[in-house]
């Protein structure tokens, strides 16, 4: 085979492009934030997350606007949940976030209910409002017990 400094070149090209393919794949997964984004940071207390994990997703009806940063236990004995959210996004202050479930038994994410205020939510505030995620097992217990049917046995 002779060599080719246009096919050589083709080649490289190509190798190249791959790899940049490659590049932006791994950043679009991992979620890095390449130059300023306008992010605001808001907390949130529950007596239960479930499986609610770091990196899950804040939505505000249906739209995706952040995800969890992290989630720790405090001295209150409460998780408190830190959410990574579009800085644009103008929420008000009686903003209530719940737990929820994609599915039956899918991934837990947390979503952001608006409520009719003025007054918006001060980025790195507290979402006083919150509704715990909801557990299969405690309503099993409820049901097998008689508790949730609402009537005296």
């Amino acid at each position: 085979m002779q060599p080719s400094p246009s096919r050589d070149l083709a080649v490289g090209l190509f190798v190249l492009a791959g790899l940049c393919a490659v590049a932006w794949l791994s950043v679009q997964v991992g979620g890095l934030a390449l130059g300023p984004s306008d992010r605001s940071v808001f907390h949130a207390s529950f007596d239960q997350v479930g499986g609610l994990k770091p990196r899950a997703p804040v939505v505000v009806a249906g739209v995706r606007v952040g995800s969890v940063v992290a989630i720790s236990l405090g001295e209150d004995l409460r998780a408190h949940v830190t959410l990574d959210v579009d800085g644009t996004l103008k929420l008000p202050d009686d903003t209530s976030a719940a737990i929820r479930t994609s599915g039956l038994l899918g991934d837990q994410f947390i979503a952001l209910e608006p409520g009719g205020s003025e007054t918006a939510l001060a980025p790195g505030s507290t979402i006083a409002f919150t509704q715990n995620a909801l557990s299969i097992e405690s309503l099993i217990a409820k049901f097998a017990t008689g508790l949730g049917s609402g009537g005296e046995k």
